[in-house]
């Protein structure tokens, strides 16, 4: 406990805890969350749906529905249109977010999942699970311009802000960096010690990827060279990755039911505390403005039994159970 309050210290910060948690219900599964720390809200991918939350006080204050089977949703930096990631219809689709109305819905690959906005281009770029590509859409015409095809399969992409774009290949323990402007693939990178890395974060001021990998590791990656720098331990199956600028802390969130936080502002990104969340809360988001955490998870009930054709099942969810944690500093 002392190293512990040590680290924390150091970092100018306290330990962290689950501060509250809401619950919102429904059935279905879950993937991304996405923080708009400027409007206070925060986007819940749900299903066939689009939680709506005040990030303040948890209230639903809208949906996005009429989806299939959602993924993830990327803002653009107006404030005005969010891109969803519709894996069931293969399609990006754009609402206002204000009303929270579709107004288009633009054609990708097979099961579009992890998605950015690159802010230098316009482009949103959809990476495709299932069609190992990505689609690159043009925000201003609501087009496709690019489909880039892949080595294997995707996960979650970052954008730098300056016309850089990089993403996990799950399936090769990769990363793939991207000219948005040529849009073309300049490396590709092997991850070290990383199996099956999903979740990908970024310090864009240091220049280093945060990609988190099975087998509870996270590897620390160079974002110039793509040399692998440390591998800190990490909880069980990983499936999102955050970093916060201002406190310099890198987040793993694990479904085995834990928070990892990593003190990335030393060389050696010691481990300063593992928190206990709640089993099945494996992807989160931040709020950069509170320095807050928002994970999604639920209850579950047995796992089925395996079979050929499904050899790992998920066990099933029970009904009405679909909760936010939020985690902050004590």
């Amino acid at each position: 406990m002392l190293a512990l309050s040590a680290s924390f210290t150091a970092c100018a910060q306290s330990p962290y805890s689950v501060l509250t948690q809401w619950k919102i219900g429904g059935e279905g599964g879950w993937d991304y969350l996405t923080s708009d720390a400027h409007a206070h809200r925060l986007y819940v991918t749900h299903g066939p749906r689009v939680e709506v939350l005040d990030s303040d006080s948890g209230k639903v204050v809208g949906s996005i529905t009429g989806l299939k089977g959602t993924h993830g949703v990327a803002l653009d930096d107006a404030g005005k249109y969010g891109y969803i990631s519709d894996g069931g219809a293969n399609a990006v689709v754009v609402f206002d977010r204000g009303s929270l109305a579709t107004v288009a819905s633009i054609p990708a690959g097979t099961n579009p999942d992890g998605i950015v906005f690159e802010p230098k281009t316009r482009t949103v770029w959809a990476f495709n699970g299932r069609s190992s590509n990505v689609t690159v859409i043009d925000i201003n015409q609501r087009k496709v311009v690019a489909t880039i095809a892949l080595s294997g399969k995707p996960e979650f992409p970052v954008a730098d802000g300056s016309g850089t774009v990089f993403d996990n290949i799950e399936s090769k323990n990769e990363i793939d960096r991207f000219d948005a402007a040529a849009k073309t693939i300049t490396a590709t990178w092997p991850v070290a010690n990383c199996e099956s890395p999903s979740g990908l974060a970024m310090d864009t001021a240091g220049r280093r990827l945060f990609a988190v990998c099975d087998g509870g590791k996270m590897a620390v990656v160079d974002a110039n060279s793509g040399k692998t720098l440390a591998n800190p331990a990490i909880g069980d199956g990983p499936d999102a990755a955050r970093y916060d600028a201002k406190r310099k802390l890198a987040f793993s969130s694990n479904g085995g039911g834990t928070l990892t936080i990593i003190d990335a502002g030393k060389p050696s990104y010691p481990v300063v505390q593992n928190l206990a969340t709640q089993r099945g809360a494996r992807t989160m988001t931040l709020d950069e403005a509170t320095g807050r955490i928002y994970l999604a998870t639920a209850l579950f009930g047995e796992r089925p039994a395996a079979t050929a054709a499904n050899p790992h099942p998920r066990p099933a969810i029970v009904p009405g159970s679909f909760t936010i944690l939020v985690v902050g500093p004590k």
